[in-house]
């Protein structure tokens, strides 16, 4: 038998359909309680009494069409009159432009025909393959919605014809696999023998980015399993996966050719690999197709044929198709069970299949369909995703509160201090080593990075743990290189030095360009700490802005810097503390411990630390020892966020011990956090109940801090992640003022009463606060950070080139003012083209833009005259009193 192999069971008598590869795989026991993750409505349904199986669906500028299909107008498949037993295609269009609105109708296809893929572009919906009674197409033609008629065109058609088969778009490129290639026995031209229809094994693509006339499908290498047909398409993390189907054995005796598969694969674009990953827990052949991607890492896959539903079983009452639906986690390889499609049978609404999907308003349609076997349905309904936070207690909240209170009590002590901007900008140098330290690392460590971290390793390894200790190799540089200049300068701010080593314009734009990246961050990092709390534990996003906001400038217009300071120890004390507690928590909830976390983190490469590549586009090793020490000077040498913590000490020796706390403190800090995400990936590898679909990858810790900690401690974290966001907020504004105080203000008018300067740098933490609190607010109402993406990627051209001026001055003679300014433009040029034209890493762009300004403004100095200055005391090679 051709399919010998695949089949492992069969179901009892001749004529039933096979069963290939059972699912390796089981529903754990909890998942009966798994709670659901799709919240149904109904639309409007087609104005056609039976509805259609096959049909194509899909969205075009704004409007929902559903096209084509099959059904049975005149009876059903198994009555003895032929004519009731006639399968009817069909070519009518019908389209929705409101979820309120009727169907709109009287459109029509170039042909009849169903059981095509439907993909969504911007210019409309495409429409590929399918078929009739007599033959399968494949052709490729594009519907497009545009002054209340449907325009059609041709896309260059597929290698070959196909039917039954599954598809998606990744991109710009379109993906589609298997199929049937014929609907019935037929005779080749000039063949004896008759072919039957077989499943296929293909695996095409087609770019839709190209120029119309450079179109052309490719072929590519198809999974290493066997064909198949009514296939479910996924994607997620710009993977294609392919999910189960059905196999036909032409030599299977009895009617029914079909081995039900369970075997699932991802294919990965960029390396064109495919791998196998977790098997079906049941057979879910036809179910509508593309699966539903729900947030960063999971999608849906709703019902399915499970191998029963055969046309012997029809003329008795039949139960329909499986309503369950179930999710797959792309980074834990488990499925689960949550929820269900809605069925009422004495509403007539039953859980489809062959039919496709598709997202339309931010929700996801499934349209018509197989209700039951040879049944339609015109049904249409849409969804959307729901998440089931724990919620926040009474224990928490008043957790919460206390801690928020002890914060602004903090301001309040503080502020008895505050009697000069020396005391505001600087704390009068009273603060002690080691609590600059931890406010330096506390201040690298934002709400942000506290999710971020553990993120990146529960979603991949450990490749960017070598990364975080460069700090360990950049520390003496900062410590014997840069921070004798900073402190016997006496200066205020980073800025200072560039006035005097080249002029000031060179520090009004240094300072300019710190503020304006600060100005665009604040409001970020209020709403993404925000928005991933109110995720995971249903407080209102906007409160959660509001309060960090309105704290966090109240305390640091009272305290200042000292009171920055010390709201930041108390904020690592808490983190830390809760890190340590949650992997503690972790590491006894998995079963087998420590070493089965380790067992199955090496066994999937979670603990991997390297990549050993030359590939520039990726975080290879020579990548991350070439690039992150450079990200670290630009931080630690050109950020007055930091460098101001290391000139509240008392003197340089203890701006050195600063600097080496935060070193030290970075190693097991950084274990720690690694080391959480990979017990959260086994964690939730063995519940994946518990797991949210919904979450974006960042939130996962903040989701087990919220579900799994003990009520109380959930509160003390939650508070340090709202301190965490709030320390971020604060050290911008205090050194935003800081550096407008000083760089402009006082630059322009130098005999300012200090009261005077003091009173300003406390109406510009107000104003800055507003302004950041406002930003975080825009960016939850639009629900977006797109804002911010396209600030930063214009601001962030000038963090290496600022680091690059400090560099270039204290380290060469030969730069001049002018050829300071020139590098510090030029490497801005030349990193914004490293980014839009080649696919260099993220880690290598500050090496690029230091590097870019110390050389350009090296030869622009030797090229453009400028008149000497005295450099005693500013460079490493005029050393001064």
């Amino acid at each position: 038998m051709k399919h010998a192999l695949l089949i492992l069971a069969v179901i009892s008598a001749g004529g039933s359909a096979a069963l290939a590869e059972p699912p390796t795989t089981s529903l754990p026991s909890e998942l009966p309680g798994a709670p659901g993750v799709l919240e149904w409505k109904e639309l409007p349904p087609l104005p056609d009494p039976e509805g259609f199986a096959g049909a194509f669906v899909g969205v075009s500028h704004g409007a929902l069409i559903v096209a084509g299909g099959a059904n049975f107008p005149y009876g059903r498949p198994w009555e003895a009159d032929e004519k009731k037993s006639t399968k009817v295609w069909y070519d009518r269009v019908f389209v929705l432009t409101d979820p309120e609105a009727e169907w709109r109708t009287g459109f029509k296809l170039p042909r009849p025909v169903g059981y095509g893929v439907s993909v969504t572009t911007d210019d409309g919906l495409i429409c590929l393959g399918g078929g009739d009674a007599d033959r399968h197409y494949a052709d490729v033609f594009r519907l497009a919605w545009k002054d209340g008629r449907i325009e059609i065109s041709r896309l260059p058609p597929m290698p070959d014809r196909a039917a039954f088969f599954c598809g998606a778009r990744i991109g710009n490129t379109i993906y589609v696999a298997g199929g049937k290639d014929w609907p019935k026995p037929y005779q080749p031209y000039g063949s004896p023998a008759s072919h039957l229809p077989a499943t296929m094994k293909t695996f095409w693509s087609l770019d839709l980015s190209r120029q119309d006339d450079q179109r052309k499908w490719e072929q590519l290498e198809p999974w290493p399993g066997p064909a198949r047909m009514q296939s479910v398409a996924a994607v997620q993390e710009d993977k294609f996966y392919l999910i189960g189907g059905v196999a036909l054995d032409n030599d299977q005796p009895g009617d029914d050719k079909r081995i039900f598969l369970g075997d699932c694969y991802a294919f990965d674009p960029p390396s064109r690999r495919w791998s196998r990953i977790a098997s079906l827990p049941r057979f879910a052949a036809a179910a509508p197709t593309p699966a539903m991607p729900l947030g960063q890492a999971s999608f849906a896959l709703i019902g399915g044929d499970e191998g029963v539903n055969t046309f012997q079983n029809l003329r008795s009452v039949h139960p329909g198709f499986l309503p369950e639906i179930l999710v797959y986690h792309t980074i834990t390889d488990t499925w689960t069970s949550r929820g269900a499609y809605p069925k009422d049978p004495a509403a007539g609404v039953w859980p489809p299949v062959t039919t496709n999907t598709a997202i339309w308003r931010g929700r996801y349609v499934v349209a018509t369909g197989e209700a039951r076997p040879g049944i339609r349905t015109p049904k249409v309904f849409w969804a959307r995703p729901v998440r089931h936070p724990r919620g926040f207690g009474w224990v928490d909240s008043a957790v919460v509160t206390v801690y928020l209170g002890a914060l602004v009590a903090m301001g309040a002590y503080f502020s008895r201090r505050e009697k000069s901007t020396h005391d505001f900008f600087l704390g009068g140098h009273r603060v002690p080593w080691w609590a600059a330290g931890l406010s330096i690392f506390g201040t690298q460590l934002s709400a942000i990075t506290f999710m971020a971290i553990p993120g990146k390793a529960y979603h991949t390894d450990w490749v960017y743990f070598l990364g975080n200790m460069m700090i360990v190799a950049v520390a003496p540089v900062i410590v014997f290189l840069y921070l004798p200049f900073f402190r016997r300068l006496n200066v205020t701010t980073a800025y200072e030095y560039l006035e005097r080593r080249f002029n000031g314009a060179t520090r009004l734009l240094g300072s300019a360009a710190f503020v304006l990246f600060q100005l665009g961050r604040m409001g970020i990092v209020l709403y993404l700490p925000a928005a991933a709390l109110s995720a995971v534990t249903g407080i209102d996003v906007y409160l959660c802005i509001l309060l960090m906001g309105a704290l966090a400038t109240l305390y640091t217009v009272l305290g200042g810097i000292e009171a920055v300071i010390w709201t930041d120890v108390l904020q690592v004390i808490v983190l830390l503390g809760g890190a340590l507690l949650a992997l503690v928590i972790i590491t006894f909830s998995v079963e087998g411990g420590v070493a089965r976390i380790i067992q199955e983190g090496s066994a999937h490469d979670k603990l991997r630390t390297a990549h050993v590549t030359w590939d520039v586009a990726t975080a290879a090793l020579w990548v991350v020892l070439l690039g992150k020490p450079f990200e670290m000077l630009v931080s630690y040498t050109a950020d007055q966020t930091v460098v101001q913590r290391y000139l509240t000490t008392a003197d340089e020796k203890a701006a050195a011990r600063s600097i080496w706390t935060n070193a030290v403190l970075t190693v097991p800090a950084s274990i720690v956090f690694f080391s959480l995400g990979t017990a959260l990936w086994a964690f939730y590898r063995t519940h994946p109940a518990m797991l949210d679909p919904v979450g974006k990858i960042d939130e996962i810790f903040p989701w087990f801090i919220a579900q799994q900690l003990p009520m109380g401690v959930t509160g003390l974290v939650i508070a340090g992640l709202f301190a965490a966001a709030m320390s971020s907020l604060d050290s911008s504004m205090n050194s935003m003022a800081t550096a407008i105080t000083t760089d402009f203000y006082r630059r322009v008018n130098p005999y300012a009463a200090d009261f005077r300067c003091l009173a300003l740098a406390r109406w510009l933490t107000v104003i800055l606060g507003m302004l950041g609190t406002t930003l975080g607010l825009y960016m939850a109402w639009l629900d977006s950070t797109s804002m911010w993406d396209q600030y930063s990627k214009i601001i962030g051209l000038f963090g290496g080139g600022l680091a690059g001026l400090f560099a270039a001055g204290i380290f060469t003679r030969r730069v001049t003012a002018r050829g300071a300014l020139v590098g510090f433009a030029g490497s801005a040029v030349l990193l914004y083209g490293v980014k839009s034209y080649t696919s260099v890493h993220f880690f290598l762009y500050p090496t690029i833009g230091l590097g870019g300004c110390f050389l350009i403004a090296y030869v622009a100095s030797l090229v453009i005259p400028s008149k000497t200055r005295d450099l005693r005391g500013l460079t490493w090679f005029t050393p001064g009193d």
